[in-house]
């Protein structure tokens, strides 16, 4: 579980705790609505599965480089400072698992996806007048 993961947790907890009615009604508006808020911030600091080389905050983006601001998820500031408003310790903080990398996305827009995707040529359907003297079928 790594921080992301961590803080959606709490949030979890947070919302079912209301649904069983755990807080007291003059809490239950504020709750609700700190609820939806984390669960935006949490939508839109996430692994940016465009970065291939790092576990990046796709929330917080990329420097003049192209290069991504915060290349490990946890080290987010938006998630650090939702966890802290979730109780987090430094020992908690300690024991998460760092995010890896998300899998590359196939793609097909590009040129070489394009040609990677084409069906394989066989050669069963070679008409005889190009068939050379060794030429045998392939499926």
């Amino acid at each position: 579980m790594d921080l992301h993961d961590w803080i959606t947790q709490q949030v979890d907890t947070a919302e079912r705790l209301l649904d069983e009615n755990e807080w007291p009604p003059s809490q239950t508006d504020g709750v609700r609505l700190r609820c939806e808020a984390d669960r935006r911030i949490l939508a839109r600091h996430c692994l940016d599965p465009d970065c291939l080389a790092w576990a990046a905050c796709k929330g917080c983006g990329n420097d003049d480089w192209g290069l991504p601001n915060v290349d490990n998820l946890n080290d987010c500031p938006e998630l650090l400072d939702l966890a802290h408003a979730h109780g987090i310790t430094p020992e908690i903080l300690a024991r998460l698992d760092q995010p890896q990398t998300p899998e590359p996305k196939p793609r097909t827009s590009s040129r070489i996806g394009h040609w990677l995707a084409t069906p394989a040529i066989t050669t069963s359907d070679v008409p005889e007048v190009l068939r050379g003297p060794r030429w045998k079928p392939h499926h």
